[in-house]
């Protein structure tokens, strides 16, 4: 006997580059409209303080390097955007962590996507409800294997990127975030107590547009393995 009800399930974890060992999943914490020309196709203006919002650990699916990772179009929705993301892993655990000292919370980075159901999404903000049913379903957080930020390069300066079936659809470079990587973990870690495990998706670049069952996605991240799935 487990000594529980039901067997607990597996811990979701993601694969390390060059090392056999895998990281947990604790969080999954996201930055709304980082990217100020994202911001304005949304229909805002402005760099108005950092918001948030979160996906379950198992929202995730972990696509090692190499390979394409199998996404299902979800239900409910006739308009699944892509929306690819720098991904940040947290390493250690911390609260109220400065932005001069951000970056030893790190443990490395991974390129991710954010899969929104939109008109889901768009129906919830017009009725002032929350937007979990848009952003938090099965499979909305596909992300490639982390590599450790010793080993990422000059991540502040990195292009990021998307293709659909071969066709660019977002490319934008890191250092247009709104709020970068250091004082994203500052505001965050106001709010939450980060802890190891923790993954941060910190927003996407203009240019999101609606994926349909077929579709081929390649997202990259300069000096990090790419990430790639098909929507099925």
């Amino acid at each position: 006997m487990s000594g529980y009800v039901f067997n607990p399930p597996a811990v979701v974890s993601l694969p390390v580059v060059g090392r056999g060992e895998r990281f947990p999943i604790h969080r999954i914490y996201c930055v709304g409209r980082n990217y100020e020309d994202h911001a304005k196709e949304m229909g805002f203006t402005g760099r108005e303080p950092p918001f948030f919002f979160l996906k379950p650990a198992d929202a995730a699916v972990a696509v090692p390097a190499g390979e394409t990772g199998q996404v299902a179009y979800p239900t409910l929705t006739q308009n699944l955007h892509h929306e690819v993301e720098l991904v940040v892993a947290i390493g250690k655990a911390g609260k109220n962590i400065k932005a001069a000292d951000a970056l030893q919370y790190i443990y490395g980075y991974a390129v991710g996507l954010d899969m929104t159901r939109r008109d889901l999404q768009n129906d919830m903000k017009k009725q002032g409800r929350p937007w979990c049913i848009g952003k938090a379903f099965e499979q909305s957080a596909p992300i490639g294997p982390i590599t450790p930020a010793q080993q990422a390069g000059d991540i502040g300066q990195a292009a990021i990127s998307l293709q659909v079936n071969g066709t660019v659809r977002q490319s934008s470079h890191i250092h247009k975030l709104i709020w970068n990587i250091a004082e994203t973990i500052e505001h965050l870690s106001a709010a939450w107590e980060l802890q190891p495990g923790d993954l941060i998706m910190t927003g996407t670049p203009e240019g999101v547009a609606a994926v349909v069952s077929g579709d081929t996605l390649e997202a990259q991240v300069s000096g990090l393995e790419p990430l790639r799935i098909k929507i099925v």
